[in-house]
């Protein structure tokens, strides 16, 4: 008979944690799901609520984590909207770095492969476009992103020291934005607003003209990248970018999300907050070298199916 595998998912009831929870699940693992529900939410994983291996365990990466062992910890407690984590910055930072220890040391006693949700965030305000895991990055670290970005850096070197000192098994994965189902919609961040905010005929605010630009990655491709990397060779630590890099600016996804619910919402423009990147692109040339890997879903079929979610949400 084989073995169970178990994972532990921190951040399980956010927008990527119950994804991965369904994939885990599915793959036939039992799953304990750890979160503070601070940004995510008990309806994420109210379908799995029934499932015998599966577990809620209501509760912070920064405190105790079950005692025991698992065969995979899958790192994704953190906000990750501005603002949300610029809501408690000194709690986003502590999430980032001694939820990070916690994991970490958790997997020094018991053992298990770690798998740590970076961010693209930690490339800043790019110089370098389109950005690989080779740039070191442009990052304030006394401006109102800092708690996030500099937090994510810092959950990094955690992880690389551990796999130094300790030998733990580590894959970091450098997230670009990504949209999608069970994206909470007050959540935040522009694809969410944009969508939201046209469906109820209320006006979509651009920032600095809009001119800004992001590469959006439909969420089934991130997490079709994420397990790629979780279940690579042990040589394969990264950090990899996983993201989408076609590339569209802020103003032409708003023009897209407006065409595609026919709605008649106005363009409302307001000053570019502080420290907002003006590009981000991920070079993935790496991500296709050592996984395979690379997205499928274009941005106009992503949206197709966000909007009909949204539209469910609303």
């Amino acid at each position: 008979m084989t073995e169970l595998r178990s994972a532990l998912v921190t951040g399980g009831a956010g927008f990527l944690g119950t994804h991965v929870c369904g994939r885990l699940l599915a793959e036939g693992f039992e799953v304990v799901c750890l979160d503070n529900l601070l940004t995510g939410r008990r309806k994420n994983f109210r379908p799995y609520i029934e499932n015998p291996r599966f577990t809620f365990i209501e509760g912070d990466v920064r405190d105790a984590l079950p005692d025991r062992a698992f065969d995979e910890i899958w790192n994704l407690a953190c906000p990750a909207s501005p603002p949300h984590y610029q809501a408690d910055p000194i709690g986003t930072m502590m999430i980032n770095i001694l939820g990070m220890k916690n994991v970490l040391d958790l997997a020094v006693k018991h053992g298990g492969r770690v798998f740590q949700a970076s961010t693209s965030e930690i490339y800043g305000d790019p110089e370098v476009h389109p950005q690989s895991e080779s740039y070191r990055g442009a990052v304030s670290t006394t401006g109102p992103r800092a708690c996030y970005d500099e937090g994510k850096r810092a959950a990094e070197t955690l992880c690389f020291d551990y796999h130094r000192n300790h030998g733990v098994e580590i894959k970091v994965v450098r997230i670009f934005n990504t949209y999608g189902p069970h994206m909470d919609p007050k959540d935040g961040r522009v694809v969410s607003n944009f969508i939201v905010s046209a469906l109820k005929g209320e006006s979509l605010q651009l920032y600095g003209g809009g001119t800004q630009t992001r590469s959006f990655c439909y969420v089934d491709d991130l997490i079709n990248g994420f397990f790629s990397l979780m279940r690579s060779d042990a040589s394969i630590t990264g950090p990899v970018n996983i993201g989408n890099p076609g590339e569209f600016t802020i103003k032409e996804l708003a023009e897209l999300v407006l065409e595609m619910t026919d709605s008649k919402s106005p363009l409302i423009d307001k000053p570019l907050p502080k420290d907002d990147p003006l590009q981000r692109r991920p070079n993935i040339s790496l991500a296709k070298e050592v996984l395979n890997w690379e997205p499928k879903v274009p941005l106009r079929e992503g949206l197709k199916k966000a909007i009909a979610y949204f539209a469910t949400e609303a």
